[in-house]
């Protein structure tokens, strides 16, 4: 397969003086710091007129950030790579992912997927089901880069059909867990608003866009803090990067999340400091029938060490 990669970036004034590849990996979510430091170096990007020779130059407002790349021949292949296994059997397996994990194989990235971990664990590639095609066998749903939590495998084509069935009828249920920016007005609510691709940044898709397709969130308020809110959140559809446009569509994006909105630094009794390195968005829980047998299942994670210290270390709270 021949992948050819277009994106076009514009700088806002708060990105002055970011580096040309924290600026991309923020914007890039499917790819690592370290390959588009080697897009940098293969003279795959431009910033302006020209074509950019470090990986830490600096961007600047009104100078554009294109990338123009080609990749052939992407296929999964087992990669020895840390895999936390929250339950298995013959049909399925849910895994807790961590962040900075990319779910499979696309846009650049032909390696240190879950997918490729996955191929590593079970020993042989054809014991995932194909329903996915090469890049993503087995992955029925997925994850952003740096959303951590629960995720369903399916281990043959019939439970991956099934799984698929279960999330189109809508009767997989899926609990997450986001700090965001700001005091919500209210304890619960829901968005509902379509969802379709930026029309200006096509990597990001945005409330309305193009194409927009009905998306559904519901959330509740867990904890405040001053200028954060913690939430337990319920998307009753599946659409891209769907919880972090609605929450950024209503004035409240989710904290790290700068592609959406957040700010890249936060101001904590007083200071300024950076903002966290991922999204403060995780898979706390995930709920359904089992593809064979219908046994109802609920499978639960607790936040990650780097989310609760954010919390708890950080002078979050009052």
């Amino acid at each position: 397969m021949t992948e050819i990669l277009q994106l076009d970036f514009s700088p806002a004034p708060e990105n002055a003086g970011e580096r040309l590849d924290i600026f991309l990996t923020r914007r890039m979510p499917d790819w690592s710091r370290s390959q588009i430091q080697k897009l940098i170096r293969q003279g795959s990007v431009r910033l302006g007129e020209r074509v950019a020779s470090k990986a830490g130059e600096l961007v600047a407002p009104g100078e554009s950030v294109e990338v123009r790349a080609v990749r052939r021949e992407l296929r999964a292949t087992p990669e020895d790579l840390p895999l936390h296994i929250v339950h298995e059997d013959s049909d399925l397996l849910v895994i807790d992912k961590p962040a900075g994990m990319v779910v499979h194989l696309g846009a650049g990235i032909s390696s240190g997927t879950l997918v490729n971990a996955l191929l590593h664990h079970l020993g042989q590639i054809g014991s995932l089901s194909t329903r996915g095609g090469e890049m993503r066998p087995g992955i029925v749903h997925r994850l952003d880069k740096m959303t951590s939590g629960l995720i369903i495998v399916a281990k043959n084509d019939a439970a991956h059909r099934r799984l698929a069935d279960a999330f189109k009828a809508r009767t997989v249920r899926k609990t997450y867990v986001a700090l965001v920016h700001g005091r919500l007005d209210r304890t619960e609510g829901a968005i509902s608003s379509g969802i379709g691709r930026d029309p200006k940044r096509r990597s990001r898709m945005k409330a309305g866009g193009l194409r927009p397709r009905q998306a559904e969130t519901e959330f509740k308020v867990m904890r405040t803090f001053p200028g954060f809110t913690l939430l337990e959140v319920s998307p009753r559809t599946g659409r891209t990067h769907q919880i972090r446009v609605h929450l950024a569509s209503i004035g409240h994006p989710v904290v790290g999340d700068t592609v959406y909105g957040a700010p890249s630094k936060i101001r904590l009794e007083g200071r300024e400091q950076k903002t966290l390195a991922r999204t403060f968005l995780h898979a706390a829980a995930i709920e359904f029938n089992h593809p064979s047998t219908g046994k109802l299942l609920r499978f639960t994670s607790p936040l990650p060490q780097e989310l609760t210290q954010f919390i708890e270390v950080t002078p979050l709270a009052p």
